[in-house]
C-alpha cells in the first residue's frame, strides 16, 4: 500500500479519468458579508468521492451551492458533464443535514418524489417505480416501504434521503455534512454505506464536512478550504484500502497532516 499522496493542485489531472463536474476560477460575494470565497478550480471525476474539508465560515456549504448550481457565481465557470452549468443539473442530486422527508407521504413515496417533475428525464412509470424500489434496497430499507417518516429513526430518515437521491440515478451527488446529526455508531453506519453505495451505483461525489475522520474513512480525494475569503489551500489523494480503520498507522499520518495544513491555513 502507498502512503497518502499530498497534492499542491487540488484540480483533477485530465489523465485520472473523466470529469463529471470542472469548475475554473470561482468566486462568490454576498450582500453584507463581501467576498465569500475567491480563486477556486476544481474537478470531480466519476466514481470519485471528494471531501471538502475546512473550519466553519470557510466557505465550503456557499461553495457547494454554487458547484450545484443553487447560486451563481461572481467570476469564473462551473461545467457538468462538460456543459456550463446555470441550475441545478436534472443529473446530480442533494442531501443534506436534515432528511427533510414530507411527512405526508409514506417512505416509497418519498424516495420518489420528484422523480416526474418536468425538468427530469422522462421515463415510464413502471422504470420510475424500478429505480425507487432499488435505491430503497440499496440503502437497507427494504421492508419499510409503507413507513410514514415519523416511524424513522433519524439513521433510517438520512438512509431514504439518501435513497431519494440515489432514484434520480445522479451522475454526481452534492452532500452537505448528511451525518453530522447522528450518533456515532449510526454515523459510521452511513459513512460506510456511502461509500458502497458510491462503487455500485458509479455516482460521484462532493461531500462538504468539518469532521477530518469522515473526511479519511469516505473519500478518495480531501480537498482543504480556508482562509477568508475562501480558498483551496491542499489536497491530499487517499490511498488507503476500505476499511481504513484496518490501517490506523496510515490514517494517524494522513490526520497529522491535515491538521498541519489546517493550522496554517486558519
Amino acid at each position: 500500500m502507498n502512503n497518502p499522496v499530498v497534492e499542491r493542485d487540488v484540480v483533477a489531472s485530465a489523465a485520472a479519468g473523466p470529469a463529471v463536474l470542472e469548475a475554473h476560477g470561482l468566486s462568490y460575494a454576498h450582500a453584507g458579508v463581501g467576498t465569500v470565497f475567491e480563486g477556486v478550480s476544481l474537478s470531480i471525476r466519476r466514481r470519485e468521492i471528494v471531501a471538502l474539508l475546512g473550519s466553519s465560515g470557510c466557505g465550503k456549504s456557499t461553495l457547494l451551492r454554487v458547484l450545484a448550481g443553487l447560486a451563481q457565481p461572481a467570476s469564473g465557470e462551473v461545467r457538468f458533464l462538460g456543459e456550463p452549468l446555470a441550475e441545478p443539473h436534472p443529473r446530480s442530486a442533494l442531501v443534506f443535514q436534515q432528511a427533510s422527508l414530507l411527512p405526508w407521504l409514506k417512505l416509497a413515496d418519498n424516495v420518489g418524489f420528484g422523480l416526474d417533475f418536468a425538468h427530469q428525464p422522462k421515463a415510464a412509470r413502471a422504470a420510475l417505480q424500478g429505480r425507487v424500489a432499488a435505491a430503497i434496497e440499496a440503502v437497507g430499507l427494504a421492508g419499510r416501504e409503507a413507513a410514514w417518516p415519523a416511524q424513522l429513526s433519524g439513521g433510517m430518515a438520512q438512509r431514504a434521503a439518501l435513497a431519494r437521491a440515489l432514484a434520480r440515478e445522479p451522475e454526481l451527488l452534492f452532500a452537505d455534512e448528511p451525518f453530522s446529526a447522528l450518533d456515532a455508531i449510526t454515523r459510521a453506519e452511513m459513512q460506510a454505506l456511502l461509500v458502497d453505495v458510491v462503487h455500485r451505483w458509479h455516482s460521484a461525489v462532493l461531500l462538504v464536512t468539518h469532521d477530518i475522520d469522515e473526511a479519511i474513512l469516505v473519500a478518495d480525494r480531501i480537498v482543504l478550504m480556508g482562509g477568508r475569503p475562501g480558498h483551496l489551500v491542499q489536497a491530499w489523494a487517499v490511498d488507503i484500502p476500505h476499511p481504513r480503520e484496518d490501517f490506523p498507522e496510515a490514517v494517524t499520518a494522513l490526520r497529522l497532516s491535515i491538521l498541519g495544513a489546517l493550522r496554517h491555513a486558519s
